[in-house]
C-alpha cells in the first residue's frame, strides 16, 4: 500500500531544501568577500615585500658575485697553506728526533766519561790515603813512643798515665784497615 503524502510535505520539504541553498549562497558569499579581502591584503603585503626584498636581494647577488672568486681564492690559499706547514711539522719533527738521538749518544758518552773519571779520583784517592796514612801512622808511633819514652824519664816518681796523644793517634786510626 502505497500512501500519498500530503502536497504539503512537498512544499515545506521545498521551501527548506531552498532556505538551505540560500544559506549555502549566502556562505560562499561571505568566503568569497573575505578571500578577495585577503587576497587584497595579501597582494598589498607582497607589492611592499617586493618592493624592500627585491633590492635586498640584488644587492645579496651583487655580493655574492663579487665574494665568490675571493673565497675560491682564500680556500686554495688555505689549503696550500696547511700543506706548508704540514710539511714544515714533519721537518720540525725529524729535526727534534735528530737532535734527541745525538743528545742521547753525547749523554752516554759524557757518562761514560764521567765514570772513568770519578773512578780514576777513587782510586788515586785511595792511592794518597794509603801512601800518606802509613808513613803518618809510623811517624806518629815512632813520637808517641818517644814521648811515652820522655815521659817515663822525667817523671819516675809518678804513676805512669797513658799520653793524650797517643789515646787521639789510636782513636783516630781505629777504624782503619792496618798495612804491614
Amino acid at each position: 500500500m502505497h500512501t500519498q503524502l500530503p502536497q504539503i510535505f512537498y512544499i515545506i520539504f521545498t521551501a527548506v531544501t531552498a532556505a538551505g541553498v540560500l544559506l549555502q549562497a549566502f556562505v560562499l558569499l561571505g568566503m568569497f568577500l573575505a578571500i578577495r579581502e585577503s587576497t587584497k591584503k595579501l597582494h598589498e603585503v607582497t607589492d611592499e615585500i617586493r618592493t624592500h626584498l627585491v633590492p635586498t636581494l640584488a644587492s645579496a647577488r651583487r655580493l655574492i658575485d663579487d665574494l665568490s672568486p675571493k673565497l675560491k681564492i682564500a680556500s686554495s690559499n688555505l689549503v696550500e697553506a696547511s700543506h706548508t706547514i704540514r710539511h714544515q711539522a714533519n721537518h720540525v719533527n725529524a729535526t727534534v728526533e735528530d737532535v734527541l738521538d745525538k743528545t742521547t749518544v753525547q749523554a752516554a758518552r759524557v757518562n761514560e766519561m764521567l765514570g772513568g773519571v770519578l773512578d780514576s779520583v777513587d782510586h788515586a784517592t785511595t792511592t794518597l790515603q794509603h801512601a800518606v796514612a802509613g808513613p803518618y801512622r809510623h811517624i806518629s808511633g815512632l813520637l808517641v813512643g818517644l814521648k811515652t819514652g820522655m815521659d817515663v824519664l822525667f817523671r819516675r816518681d809518678k804513676p805512669a798515665q797513658p799520653p793524650v796523644a797517643e789515646e787521639m793517634i789510636f782513636e783516630e786510626f781505629a777504624g782503619q784497615p792496618k798495612e804491614f
